[in-house]
């Protein structure tokens, strides 16, 4: 099995501390702050699965009063980068390179978004991640697929 990529080792030490996944959550939107709007929580981080939640909160609301529909987008999208993150070796690189959603349900809760992968050790070119937003009463409300370009490193120059 390959070494863990460093956010793994980041997310398993903060885990095991008190408080620890919020802390990992705030380091990782420090590092990216777009995903700050949604004030995402890691549940879980490991190299074939990646959960984090999200609170119904006004700020995170359409017009109608429930979740937007870009809110979720972003719950896809940093659940299905932390699961690349955890889940390549280190040799790879990754990068979004398209995103097919489907609403499937109104979002009238606070959600839970699950991307999943069996091989990213393997993993090479387009490499289709799926992932799952589903409310409170575990009702799935958005099925993604994000497509992430993944390709080797380029050797650093000496």
């Amino acid at each position: 099995m390959p070494a863990k990529s460093p956010t793994l080792r980041m997310y398993e030490r903060f885990a095991a501390m008190p408080g620890g996944r919020a802390m990992f959550s705030r380091a990782l939107c420090f590092r990216a702050p777009y995903f700050q709007t949604i004030r995402p929580r890691v549940e879980t981080l490991e190299p074939t699965r990646s959960v984090w939640h999200m609170k119904k909160r006004r700020a995170v609301e359409n017009h109608i009063g429930t979740v937007h529909a870009l809110a979720m987008g972003n719950l896809c999208e940093i659940a299905a980068g932390t699961l690349m993150e955890a889940g390549l070796p280190a040799s790879k690189r990754w990068i979004p390179k398209s995103m097919t959603i489907d609403y499937l349900a109104k979002a009238n809760t606070d959600l839970v978004g699950e991307a999943t992968h069996d091989a990213l050790d393997s993993a090479e070119g387009d490499v289709p991640v799926v992932v799952t937003v589903r409310d409170k009463s575990g009702t799935a409300v958005v099925q993604a697929t994000i497509t992430m370009f993944v390709s080797a490193k380029k050797a650093k120059s000496t």
